[in-house]
């Protein structure tokens, strides 16, 4: 019996192609210029864009399962209204993404990179202790945008630095405060009163281009950015003049618009930017748990099951 034909955006990593292996017959990612493609199935690893022109394409498709939480890239109505299910892998890559928010944060308080740099070059002769001062972590406030499943991760590490935490979300989230000691602050509030900020909502219409030159303007000059979320909820633009003309301390980044970044980008030329190629989740354990989950929603929309976990939009029934 013929395995049943998919796309995936290759080169996959070999622990999914183990895991696909004798149960899928995976094909390229089709042209622009290609037409109908006779799969049943979209496999997203790299955060290619599946829309609703690439749908019209691929008329046998059953299920599109996603490497990874976000689903920006995949147009979700597009989806819902073709009856398609579309999965994700959520809580298994929470850990992971807060250790390299903290990780990010620690870098930039700490001058990290830079200091990496300068010890390895020829100007460090000696030590001076009057030399790259950072700012300190412990007992600072930390303030968090989305407080969701990564954002309390991070929470639950600021603790242990007896950090003030203050977060910002859509909906307040009392059993969160209750059991992390944290508490909800309006947008402009949080922006005034945090050292360091870190980013973790999903992209939507609502969070794209949300720190914009108006919220920096209303962060402290001390205050440093961390974005583990999604490169378009910061303004580029906006970053790359607070971080030139010192209006913030620094940021740092594990994601960025566009991503990469051109070689020639003015932000890779600055010392108060600590930069990531999007990491967050990249653990040998995590990386692997994300490879199952995926495996399994394809698996289970190709075998008309129900998906391990299945992103649906607010408000709208699940494919049937």
């Amino acid at each position: 019996m013929p395995l049943p034909p998919i796309i995936a955006d290759t080169p996959l990593a070999p622990n999914v192609l183990k895991l696909l292996e004798g149960r899928v017959h995976v094909l390229p990612w089709p042209k622009a210029e290609d037409g109908p493609f006779p799969v049943q199935a979209v496999y997203t690893y790299g955060h290619p864009r599946v829309d609703g022109a690439l749908l019209d394409r691929l008329p046998g498709v059953r299920v599109i399962s996603n490497f990874g939480v976000g689903v920006d890239h995949i147009d979700l109505a597009a989806a819902a209204a073709r009856g398609i299910p579309v999965g994700n892998t959520p809580g298994v890559l929470d850990g992971a993404t807060a250790d390299m928010a903290f990780a990010l944060l620690l870098a930039a308080g700490r001058r990290l990179a830079e200091g990496d740099r300068y010890a390895r070059g020829p100007n460090f002769l000696h030590y001076d202790p009057g030399y790259m001062l950072g700012r300190e972590i412990h007992a600072s406030t930390l303030g968090i945008v989305g407080m969701g499943r990564i954002g309390a991760q991070v929470a639950r590490r600021a603790r242990g630095f007896e950090m003030n935490v203050l977060y910002h979300n859509r909906q307040r989230r009392p059993e969160v405060e209750a059991q992390l000691g944290v508490r909800f602050a309006g947008f402009d509030e949080l922006l005034g009163q945090s050292d360091y900020i870190v980013l973790t909502v999903p992209l939507t219409a609502e969070t794209k281009g949300l720190i914009s030159r108006e919220a920096f303007a209303r962060m402290k000059p001390t205050a440093t950015l961390i974005n583990v979320a999604r490169g378009p909820v910061v303004d580029t633009a906006a970053l790359t003049e607070a971080l030139t003309m010192r209006r913030i301390y620094a940021a740092a980044l594990d994601v960025t618009d566009p991503e990469p970044l051109p070689r020639d980008h003015p932000l890779l030329r600055l010392d108060n930017l600590t930069l990531a190629p999007h990491l967050g989740s990249a653990t040998e354990q995590t990386r692997q748990r994300m490879a199952e989950i995926s495996a399994e929603n394809l698996f289970a929309g190709l075998e008309s099951r129900p998906l391990l976990h299945l992103v649906t939009i607010p408000g709208q029934k699940a494919p049937a």
